[in-house]
């Protein structure tokens, strides 16, 4: 075992040596196929539908591990899969530039095809069985056969051919908002509320924000290789512009759930998230420099990527405050409720 790369793989996309990939337990070699640093936001959508589902008295833990360990699953095969048909498609030949922030396990020799599609393979199988049991133990119901054939969709097509139609960001928002706490509230409480969507919305357009800013970034290198990812289509300024306003919406959408009492004033604390967004402002409001800037991070989750990095950054404060937010919003109502 080798904890230090498990610490590592799950915080930054770690490039690594074939010498090196030897050397690693499987576990490792996994995490690091997988991308496992970006499953953090697969499993806080899940822990949000968890979640609603507990301040509506809907809450079941083992319906919410398997939603929990499905959809981490779901998420580790599609970038396994989205790995092996860029492969495919020589897309990451010639230094493409998602060589030269992370490995790219195929292209960079570290294995064969063989392997990958074996890795994807088991993961995927893994995330089908958990919800085939969620279908199973919720009375065989077809809405649930419904959202996990969504899954099944956005899993096989979400890199050809939604992301090179300018689709793929629109898939990010259905995924991580309405499929995934929408959908995930559902299997518990076998309703679908809309409110609930409403309520996805915050923290699903700071996960937007992210996978708009690495395609602003790539944008050169993606119209070199004809991937029209929506940036590259409405260009890098409306792009970068586009973050700005998915970087306020979410606490304009707070403010609202809190008007309308879905919320309760506890969620103000995401205002503590603010000093972030206004360093986060400023750079998106100018094109990428040419060179990185000083002080800037370089390599592993920094340069040559910068559009992205500022975006997931201020994801993070206002998703980790929106998370506590909601975590506090719950249990007062979980107990009010009691008393």
């Amino acid at each position: 075992m080798n904890i230090s790369m498990w610490r590592k793989a799950l915080s930054v996309i770690p490039a690594v040596s074939k010498k090196e990939w030897d050397q690693l337990d499987i576990i490792s070699r996994w995490l690091i196929s997988t991308r496992s640093a970006v499953l953090v936001m697969t499993f806080i959508s899940a822990a949000l539908a968890g979640l609603f589902a507990w301040r509506d008295g809907f809450f079941n833990f083992t319906s919410w591990l398997a939603l929990v360990f499905g959809l981490i699953m779901a998420h580790a095969s599609n970038n396994i899969f989205n790995d092996y048909t860029d492969f495919m498609r020589g897309v990451d030949k010639d230094n493409y530039y998602r060589t030269l922030y992370g490995s790219q396990p195929i292209q960079s020799g570290l294995m064969t095809k063989k392997q990958h599609l074996t890795y994807f393979a088991v993961t995927g199988f893994l995330a089908l069985i958990a919800g085939v049991f969620l279908i199973y133990k919720n009375g065989n119901d077809p809405f649930i056969w419904i959202l996990l054939g969504a899954g099944i969709f956005f899993v096989l097509f979400y890199t050809w051919p939604l992301k090179i139609f300018g689709l793929g960001e629109v898939a990010v928002l259905i995924v991580w908002g309405p499929l995934m706490i929408g959908g995930g509230y559902y299997v518990m409480a076998h309703v679908w509320d809309w409110s609930v969507v409403a309520a996805s919305l915050p923290y699903v357009l700071g996960v937007t924000t992210v996978i708009f800013g690495k395609h602003i970034d790539k944008i050169p290198a993606d119209l070199h290789k004809k991937i029209n990812t929506l940036p590259a289509i409405i260009g890098e300024k409306n792009a970068r512009y586009a973050i700005i306003i998915m970087m306020i919406l979410p606490y304009l959408l707070t403010g609202y759930l809190i008007i309308t009492r879905f919320f309760s004033p506890i969620l103000l604390i995401i205002l503590f998230a603010i000093p972030r967004l206004m360093e986060s402002i400023p750079p998106l409001t100018k094109p990428k420099p040419d060179s990185r800037p000083e002080g800037f991070p370089n390599g592993q989750g920094g340069w040559p990527l910068y559009f992205a990095p500022i975006a997931f950054r201020n994801n993070r404060y206002f998703g980790t405050l929106f998370m506590v937010g909601v975590l506090l919003d719950v249990l007062i109502q979980v107990v009010l409720r009691t008393v």
